[in-house]
């Protein structure tokens, strides 16, 4: 049977672990009852006064406390050899001291006990009174959307003498109020014809559809009927620009829609786009708050277990029964289990999502609001196995066939087994160990109750399990394992060379078709949301940087030799493909060794200008310009070990020793400091920080000599070393995998941070932006 303890700590939310009930010390507070009631239950002597008393104290037993402690047995034993020889008077003092002591260590639980019920009660009505606010904003915030569709579509129906839809929002939501509504700018009629009536008409429908949420929009009419000027509010719609295609749109409509605007007194230009832009906003707004509520439930239900749990414990122990039943019932009558609010909210939410949102089906809302979590498939572990299996063996026949055909033996072998097959299969090997190293990560990261798919916001229902990510890995290799090996044999056949170098192509453009494939078939979420980030990657800065895009783009920062083989291999195949160049182009031209620096340079360019980014969104903090400045000094470091490449000059392996230390230093400050959190000098753990996941502090010390050894791993490719085309080939490869091995490994440490952050914030809700705001304005 599992432990109460363990029970709580695997079903509490993590990022509110620190407000819930301490039910481990409250625990160690009844052990220290039953501990002075052992004490005091001892007799100090024999009845007739004679040593023989030692034997029977020692021998008599106490049924409740059979299975108490070594310690706590030693303890007895010793009490019951020394106290024999006690007089009458010692005897009687030494049990009132413990009956006091005892006596204390009841007073000692219940304080601390009232003490843990505060902290639940305080955090309880805090969340409480903030979900009830956010819920009080959303609904006017959904009126407010309700009412200017409603209006929007009436505008248009004036124009075409179209029936009007009634405003209740219901049927198929709020969206079917738009579904060939146009656009209306308030304050100003569509044209000089539509007459002062039809202005003055309009003006007062918005003021008074927005007055009824206690917002005042300026109109120029308004004002003209007033004797004197007042101060009012605008209404402005605020839709923010994370895509290139959004942010250009927002300012062409303003360019157009800068003077209605001036003359609407600030008021924003209404159209469908915007107001349907802001119903995404608002309905996922709901969502989170939904999912709010049930964890405040269950932190409810979960404290109200834990005191019940240990306040039947403690009437065991110490007998007190008056004591236990009178805090039982304050814990009752305590806010967090009284209270009715969240439960009338959630129901409230349920009821304006299903009618607004959902067409009025309920069971469409539920499956927004309560997405259901798949569990891990065993099938999937098969798979993985099995491809493990068959990995492990199609490697052994690639290594022995390789030997026997003397792959690794003739120059001229080497060379063109080198430019075909090398750059596409290291570059999938190299890929498979990134895989594998996540899924890797994701076992570690659920194993310390790091919630990763609330840091990257992926949906529960998608985000990979670590045995999708094995078998990912598995497959992938198995695939690469057998197409090398299919392509020995076909070489060793005497098959036309062409033919044979087209198998790596091949498999290349396979891989490339699975990864686009519009079918719902090997993980398409997965696969789009890649697509989806690797998009926002590469249009750095103009895409709005989250936690998934700048871990990725970190991630990438590792996969610089995978990036170069794809440029080998693309620019190998086309030659060949269209024999328009020779292959020595891929390697010698001038605009090829161009494209080699950029390629070297991309992914700390567009991690540099995620941070720029973020400089400009997040009240320009320095920290990120300082971190931009780390890939730059990367960007400097690198361009210096490819020119070292190409011209081995002393005065270049002086810059490049100069560049990539420097860069270096720069690089582990960062990962300790900023990325892990740790070297912090006021912290009680020395050169850690207060709050560790890991229990064992030594991991965290061997960690950071890891990383520091493998972050150093750059001088293996500047050394003076005589190798031949294979083994210069394979010590690339060695040091990209340590590259990816140490992304690996810092990926933990970075969500640890990440994750004691949000614990440190108790931020458990993803915090949605609202579409409407207001400007006050003194006019």
């Amino acid at each position: 049977m599992v432990k109460f303890s363990r029970e709580l700590e695997a079903q509490m939310i993590p990022e509110w672990k620190d407000a819930f009930v301490d039910y481990r010390q409250l625990k160690k507070h009844v052990k220290k009852i039953k501990l002075a009631l052992l004490r005091s239950s001892l007799p100090s002597s024999s009845p007739d006064g004679n040593p023989d008393g030692v034997a029977g104290c020692c021998d008599s037993g106490y049924g409740l406390f059979l299975l108490d402690s070594a310690r706590a047995f030693a303890a007895r034993f010793y009490a019951c050899r020394d106290d024999h020889h006690l007089t009458a008077d010692e005897e009687n003092l030494f049990e009132m001291d413990l009956v006091q002591s005892r006596e204390e260590e009841v007073k000692e639980f219940l304080e601390k006990s009232e003490q843990e019920l505060k902290k639940v009660n305080t955090f309880y009505a805090t969340k409480e009174k903030e979900f009830c606010e956010r819920s009080e904003i959303l609904r006017k915030q959904l009126q407010i959307l309700i009412d200017l569709k409603q209006l929007l579509h009436e505008h248009r129906c004036n124009r075409h003498q179209c029936s009007v839809p009634p405003s209740s929002g219901g049927g198929g939501g709020v969206m079917s109020l738009l579904s060939d509504a146009s656009s209306i700018s308030v304050g100003e009629p569509e044209s000089p014809a539509a007459g002062a009536e039809e202005r003055d008409s309009l003006t007062e429908e918005v003021i008074s559809t927005l007055e009824r949420n206690g917002v005042s929009f300026i109109s120029w009419g308004k004002a003209k009927k007033s004797a004197k000027p007042r101060a009012a509010t605008s209404l402005r719609i605020d839709i923010p620009p994370t895509t290139p295609a959004r942010a250009i749109s927002m300012i062409w409509e303003d360019l157009v829609n800068s003077s209605r605007k001036e003359e609407s007194g600030g008021g924003d230009y209404l159209n469908r786009k915007k107001l349907q832009r802001a119903e995404k906003m608002i309905r996922e707004a709901f969502v989170q708050l939904y999912r709010g509520l049930a964890l405040l439930s269950t932190y409810s239900s979960l404290n109200m277990e834990a005191f019940r749990k240990i306040l039947k414990k403690f009437e065991k122990v110490s007998n007190h029964r008056q004591e236990s039943a009178a805090f039982s019932r304050t814990v009752k009558r305590s806010h967090f289990i009284s209270s009715d609010k969240v439960m009338k909210l959630v129901d409230e939410v349920e009821s304006i999502f299903t009618k607004h949102f959902a067409g009025s089906d309920r069971k469409k809302a539920m499956k927004f609001l309560r997405p259901q979590q798949p569990k891990e498939s065993h099938t999937i572990t098969f798979f993985a196995g099995l491809f493990t299996g068959s990995f492990v063996t199609l490697f052994t026949v690639y290594a022995i066939l390789a030997h026997f055909c003397g792959i690794f033996s003739s120059a001229d072998g080497e060379a063109g087994y080198m430019q075909t097959v090398y750059p596409v299969f290291s570059m999938f090997a190299l890929l498979s160990l990134h895989i594998f190293l996540y899924g890797c990560n994701i076992f570690a990261w659920r194993g310390t109750r790091i919630n990763h798919n609330f840091i990257f916001e992926f949906s529960p229902n998608t985000a990979l399990k670590r045995r999708d990510a094995f078998l990912i890995s598995a497959s992938l290799m198995t695939a690469v394992v057998g197409a090398l090996v299919v392509h020995l044999l076909l070489r060793s056949a005497g098959v036309s060379q062409t033919h044979v170098d087209a198998i790596p192509g091949a498999l290349l453009l396979v891989f490339t078709a699975l990864l686009i494939c519009p079918f719902n078939v090997f993980y398409r979420s997965t696969r789009y949301c890649f697509i989806r980030v690797m998009r926002n990657i590469a249009l750095s800065p103009f895409y709005k940087v989250l936690m998934v895009d700048f871990f990725m783009a970190d991630q990438l920062t590792s996969q610089i030799p995978l990036l170069r083989h794809m440029e080998l291999t693309a620019c190998y195949f086309m030659a060949a493909g269209f024999r328009v160049h020779p292959y020595e182009t891929c390697t010698r031209a001038q605009q090829y060794k161009l494209l080699a620096y950029v390629i070297s340079f991309l992914p700390y360019y567009w991690r540099a200008m995620q941070c720029v980014r973020r400089y400009i969104e997040e009240g320009h903090d320095v920290n990120h310009l300082a971190n931009a400045g780390k890939y730059i000094s990367a960007m400097v470091a690198a361009a210096a070990r490819l020119k070292y490449a190409v011209e081995a000059t002393p005065l270049w392996f002086a810059i490049v020793i100069f560049t990539s230390t420097g860069a270096t230093f720069y690089q582990l400050f960062w990962d300790f400091v900023k990325d892990w959190g740790l070297l912090d000098l006021s912290s009680k753990n020395l050169l850690l920080r207060d709050d560790l996941v890991l229990k064992n502090k030594c991991v965290y010390y061997a960690s950071m000599g890891l990383n520091s050894v493998l972050r150093l791993a750059w001088i293996g490719s500047v050394m003076p070393l005589s190798l031949g085309l294979v083994e210069h080939r394979l010590l690339d490869f060695l040091l990209a995998s340590l590259e990816i091995v140490r992304r690996g490994h810092w990926n933990f440490y970075r969500l640890e941070n990440e994750h004691l952050n949000n614990v440190g914030k108790f931020r458990a809700v993803k915090t949605v932006p609202l579409p409407f705001y207001e400007l006050v304005s003194d006019d």
